[in-house]
């Protein structure tokens, strides 16, 4: 966090919380009441200052307040940075993502990756890149009927894997109801029964 929100975390410490007008889209946008924040210095600054609570609440630390955030789908969105042999992830707050573990396929086609700080949706303009990059077990690409029916939830015989080049993540099928509880994060935060809210 920017060493000027941590002097005023330490001033204020008992600011109440803001709920329900920060969101995260499915691209990576910052929105506020449904608007995007198209300034650049300001969507940098949520980015720096975003982080997780105990109750795997994501919030943006806004000075000495929180302001809990409302996730479209996964508290990181993932863009796909293509390399001469293979591809590297940056998250929406800039960040990269050299820890992944697994690649997981809903039941609408959605691609998410675990890694160190979560899980990440991959941004959906990102997806035919990484299509490419499904493998089965034995290293061949799946058909277009294997592809369709991890899109619709059921895993590859023998399994299958996203090749990255620097690193080979499992894939699994998970149902989108489901990812919240596994990696577990709240996708809408709301204010305990009477806590104080701005």
């Amino acid at each position: 966090m920017d060493p000027a929100v941590l002097k005023a975390m330490v001033k204020w410490p008992s600011v109440p919380s803001v709920y329900g007008w920060l969101a995260l889209d499915r691209r990576g946008t910052w929105t506020i009441k449904g608007e995007p924040i198209g300034n650049p210095a300001v969507a940098a600054f949520i980015g720096r200052n975003y982080a997780r609570d105990e109750a795997g609440r994501y919030y943006f630390q806004n000075g000495p307040q929180r302001v809990f955030v409302s996730l479209a789908y996964a508290p990181f969105v993932l863009h796909v940075q293509p390399q001469p042999h293979g591809a590297a992830l940056l998250t929406h707050i800039g960040s990269g993502v050299p820890d992944c573990s697994e690649a997981f396929v809903d039941e609408d086609g959605n691609l998410l990756i675990a890694f160190g700080r979560g899980v990440g949706l991959v941004c959906d303009r990102d997806l035919a890149d990484m299509v490419q990059r499904l493998r089965k077990a034995d290293g061949a690409m799946p058909t277009d009927e294997q592809l369709e029916a991890l899109a619709t939830g059921t895993d590859l015989p023998g399994g299958a894997f996203l090749d990255l080049g620097w690193t080979r993540l499992p894939l699994r099928t998970i149902r989108s109801v489901e990812v919240a509880g596994r990696f577990g994060f709240n996708r809408d935060p709301r204010p305990a029964p009477g806590e104080p809210e701005c």
